[in-house]
């Protein structure tokens, strides 16, 4: 962390954060997952139950005793909703970045930025690797998701973590993911509760960063297609393969960024990587609209599958 956080640091339990950033009626998911046996289990409930004793008491098992890891979704779902995905959302109430390379250049580079109002977490996910939140109000799934889409832009991070269904790490319990444990961890900084013209940053439909170029002009349309998140998944597995990333590193992030939203993250990431890989072999630089609806349509029946 920076030397600022360092000097004002106020770590915070898991039940001080989850009921900080939600009321006690928010309905949630909570993804525990076995990454050893390939396993994830999805919750969704009350952020009241999650805070009380007796789950917390659960999540701890599965984390201690199970080697799990333990991750919350960060925006409220509806009444109704038994899955995790974009119609599942009732209400935006965070903005967030995963910060995975250059963890303490980005923060201070967040820290120092005008752009963007101070974060309200900072949560430290292992050894220089960040996950930073801001509370959020009326803001929509589309400006929450270019917003995100801006940040990693303008500060580095992630690029498949800015769904509005992610699910971050919940602080207070270790992280499975490596060989040595660590303990994943929240700083309070702030307890303002933002809005959208609180963020400058500039946001467009068209956002290159997350678009293959295209190489033939295209008419004009009254505006322009919104990507699917498979198409997102798709895009960046070509950047990362492009830039040079292991391939079955890329499958690892496309397959815990989907977690819960899949029925098989992981056979899904592997599909998607290996169309990516013939792609790039192929020298294609544009998104089809044939093979972006045959991604759809392959994941269609598994998008509404929860995952048991």
């Amino acid at each position: 962390m920076t030397q600022g956080d360092k000097e004002n640091n106020k770590n915070i339990s898991t039940t001080e954060y989850v009921l900080t950033n939600f009321q006690r009626s928010d309905r949630l998911a909570v993804l525990v997952r076995n990454r050893s046996r390939d396993e994830t289990v999805q919750r969704i409930t009350t952020s009241a139950k999650i805070a009380d004793p007796s789950f917390q008491d659960w999540l701890r098992y599965k984390n201690e005793k199970e080697s799990c890891d333990i991750y919350i979704g960060m925006n409220t779902l509806k009444p109704e909703a038994r899955t995790r995905t974009k119609d599942d959302i009732q209400a935006i109430r965070h903005l967030y970045m995963d910060i995975d390379h250059d963890g303490p250049a980005a923060l201070a580079k967040i820290q120092q930025s005008n752009l963007v109002p101070p974060r309200n977490y900072t949560i430290n996910t292992s050894p220089d690797k960040f996950q930073v939140v801001w509370r959020v109000e009326n803001i929509s799934q589309e400006q929450a998701e270019s917003l995100q889409r801006a940040m990693v832009r303008k500060f580095g991070g992630d690029p498949a973590a800015t769904d509005s269904t992610r699910v971050l790490r919940l602080p207070g319990f270790l992280n499975r993911k490596y060989d040595a444990e660590f303990l994943v961890q929240a700083v309070k900084h702030a307890d303002r509760v933002y809005h959208p013209q609180d963020f400058r940053l500039r946001t467009e439909l068209i956002e290159t960063d997350f678009r293959p170029h295209r190489q033939s002009p295209t008419l004009p349309s009254p505006g322009p297609r919104q990507m699917s998140q498979s198409e997102h998944d798709w895009a960046y597995a070509k950047r990362a393969l492009a830039r040079g990333d292991d391939p079955q590193e890329v499958i690892r992030r496309i397959a815990d960024f989907r977690a819960g939203e899949k029925h098989d993250p992981s056979d899904y990431a592997r599909r998607t990587v290996t169309k990516a890989q013939a792609d790039l072999h192929r020298g294609t630089a544009a998104v089809g609209t044939n093979d972006s609806q045959r991604i759809e349509d392959q994941q269609l029946n598994q998008d509404q599958r929860e995952v048991p």
